[in-house]
């Protein structure tokens, strides 16, 4: 059986930069076995699944070791393949997932993403997140991942955890942030329980990012880098139950996988 397969930079205007995510078109679902092989075999962060239904599509994410509820940057790079790729006409797609309905958007030379807003709350954190990440942070909250904030950007860029410990704690993953130099937030993500060492540009963070600060800072729409190896640019704005997130996507590689079920 021969599978389409694409590779896009998504949150990144070019090549080798941003957050690599594979996409794999389906006329109709692979065995769950199948497609979390093939996101394996794949060695990204995830690689995204979608079938048509109707006039939407059905999208799901698997990492290399798991299926996944909410993945910002395969869903950019869904998007992406099935504006320049596929023909889709329009400038809306609404993609059904686990997460309910996701809308992206193109505008303006953007693909918006349309997600639901998880806010942190505070919390009382794993005994060992601290010894993990090495450094004291500012403050600790929690939504799907805890949200760890330093004082200024240095701390985040020199940040060096350890893997082992992280990966054994309550949250499947953990962002740190603190404000930018020259953007309104940097921020990293950790995921070693997922099988994400650290992701490069983790577009689902933002959507507990984004309330976060929009409150502190006092504005809706912001500018945000994801400070890993790679980078990645992206636009946000706060929509109180939803947040926006904006970014480029750039063409990598196109071919055919070919498995045997």
């Amino acid at each position: 059986m021969d599978i389409p397969i694409f590779q896009v930079d998504a949150f990144s205007a070019v090549q080798f930069k941003g957050n690599p995510a594979a996409v794999c078109p389906l006329e109709s679902w692979l065995p769950d076995r199948t497609m979390q092989a093939i996101a394996a075999e794949n060695n990204l962060a995830e690689t995204a699944f979608f079938v048509p239904s109707g006039e939407r599509f059905h999208l799901r994410w698997f990492t290399p070791a798991v299926e996944i509820e909410l993945c910002g940057h395969a869903t950019l790079a869904a998007a992406h393949v099935l504006f320049t790729h596929l023909g889709f006409q329009g400038s809306r797609i609404a993609f059904d997932s686990a997460s309910g309905e996701l809308v992206v958007t193109r505008e303006d030379g953007l693909l918006w993403l349309n997600f639901p807003s998880r806010p942190a709350g505070h919390c009382d954190p794993h005994p060992r997140l601290v010894d993990g990440l090495g450094t004291q942070p500012l403050e600790v909250l929690s939504a799907q991942y805890y949200l760890v904030v330093y004082r200024g950007e240095e701390e985040i860029r020199t940040l060096q955890p350890n893997m082992d410990v992280l990966a054994h704690l309550d949250k499947g993953g953990i962002i740190v942030t603190a404000p930018g130099s020259d953007v309104d937030f940097v921020s990293r993500f950790f995921a070693p329980a997922m099988g994400i060492p650290e992701d490069p540009v983790t577009g689902s963070a933002h959507c507990s990012l984004t309330p976060y600060w929009a409150r502190r800072l006092g504005r809706k729409a912001m500018r945000a880098r994801q400070i890993s190896a790679r980078t990645g640019e992206l636009w946000v704005e706060d929509l109180l139950d939803r947040v926006r997130i904006g970014g480029h996507a750039a063409d990598y590689l196109r071919g055919v996988i070919t498995v045997r079920i």
